[in-house]
């Protein structure tokens, strides 16, 4: 089944790498329009802008920053038109080991909320008020493996961070669904990208093969057909589930 994708204008942050990145050319690929969100690498988005297929923008804005990130959404539909759906994929997993001063420990824990989190929320909120004028719109958020297993000590704020999405999630299609609004949450385990290679290097790759049922970790191409498929609207009567992308390390 050919999944399309024509006439939705998507949002996907943090996609001029790694899941984002792959996850705007599935869906460029399908039909979408998509406006590629990036931090501070430009010249990456401007790339994968000229990899697409169809037409894209790129768009910059630091997450880490409420003030920058609240205004964002309205700002891109008064100049882009209708957005029909938000991939909310951008996130930090900076290490803050226990045995840090409780100032520094608190320093990242913030940090990770603030990009992980907050920004996550505003966006959805931003979002919803949006939708709600269409009764329409689909929110793809994506969260962790370690949102429901836990994580190491190192990495609790990660863990913490992307357990309270699954919760936004929920709420979010539960009670907004007759307005013509679904959500949806992608939780992968490890998976090849940037992010992912310093926890590799940390704890070798065999420990992370040893954790999983699959004999391959799972890759970037592997999450974007889903997020296709909950962007498609084939799969509205799973809006608020939880899909785990994990090659099997954590099952529920």
């Amino acid at each position: 089944m050919n999944i399309s994708l024509k006439n939705q204008r998507i949002l996907v942050t943090g996609a001029s790498r790694g899941i984002g990145r792959a996850i705007a050319k599935q869906l460029s690929e399908s039909g979408a329009e998509v406006i590629i969100h990036y931090n501070s690498n430009k010249e990456e988005a401007e790339k994968l802008k000229n990899e697409l297929q169809n037409p894209s923008f790129i768009e910059s804005c630091n997450l880490s920053e409420s003030s920058l990130v609240k205004g964002f959404i309205p700002r891109l539909i008064q100049k882009y038109g209708p957005i029909s759906a938000l991939v909310n994929n951008a996130g930090i997993s900076p290490s803050s080991p226990d045995s840090l001063s409780t100032d520094d420990w608190l320093e990242i824990w913030e940090q990770t909320f603030a990009v992980n989190t907050t920004a996550v929320g505003i966006l959805c909120k931003e979002f919803v008020d949006h939708a709600k004028t269409q009764q329409n719109g689909r929110i793809i958020n994506i969260s962790s493996r370690a949102a429901f297993r836990g994580d190491t000590t190192d990495y609790m704020a990660y863990a913490a961070s992307k357990g309270a999405i699954v919760s936004l999630t929920r709420s979010i299609a539960r009670h907004y669904g007759k307005q013509g609004i679904k959500a949806f949450l992608i939780a992968p385990g490890f998976t090849r990208t940037d992010m992912a290679n310093a926890i590799l290097e940390e704890y070798g790759e065999d420990f992370a093969l040893k954790d999983i049922a699959l004999n391959e970790l799972t890759t970037p191409e592997d999450i974007a057909p889903m997020v296709t498929l909950l962007c498609s609207g084939l799969a509205d009567h799973a809006t608020g589930t939880s899909i785990d992308m994990n090659a099997g390390s954590y099952v529920r």
